[in-house]
């Protein structure tokens, strides 16, 4: 003979913890997910612009060249690969003598064998975020590459 007992359901003294749980974490979840997306975009953004020193490193030591052509290059590059407005690139070329060799005064059409060609890509931060905000709108990220002039 089976005896059937109703049992009584109890409430739980916990009743609600866990939807205060949620809401205290997920705020914080959020954040860290979102400062990771961003972080990840600026360091996406900071090897393209690596990209793009590189390439105009390569137009800037062959013979020939000149520093319009080289921004060129790297303005092109930037605004296709990130895909910020060219007005928001910084570039600046600076072309170091070799021992021995004349002053080229920063101009790739005047430097000689050996020279070092050096070009720095910047853009400011707030031009490839994602997300609104004021946490890094002062900063900038920028890329760069350095190679002797042939």
């Amino acid at each position: 003979m089976q005896i059937l007992r109703r049992s009584r359901e109890r409430t739980s003294p916990r009743s609600g913890a866990a939807m205060v749980e949620t809401a205290l974490v997920l705020p914080i979840f959020f954040m860290v997910v979102l400062g990771i997306v961003e972080f990840g975009r600026a360091m996406m953004v900071a090897q393209l612009l690596n990209n793009g020193a590189r390439e105009g490193c390569r137009i800037a030591i062959m013979t020939g060249s000149t520093n319009a052509a080289v921004e060129t290059a790297v303005l092109d590059f930037v605004e296709d690969a990130v895909g910020v407005d060219r007005n928001q690139v910084t570039v600046t070329i600076t072309v170091t003598p070799a021992p021995g060799n004349p002053d080229p005064a920063n101009n790739v059409a005047n430097a000689n064998k050996r020279d070092l060609c050096e070009i720095n890509v910047s853009v400011p931060f707030d031009q490839v975020d994602f997300l609104p905000g004021t946490y890094l709108a002062d900063s900038n990220l920028s890329g760069q590459c350095a190679m002797r002039h042939e």
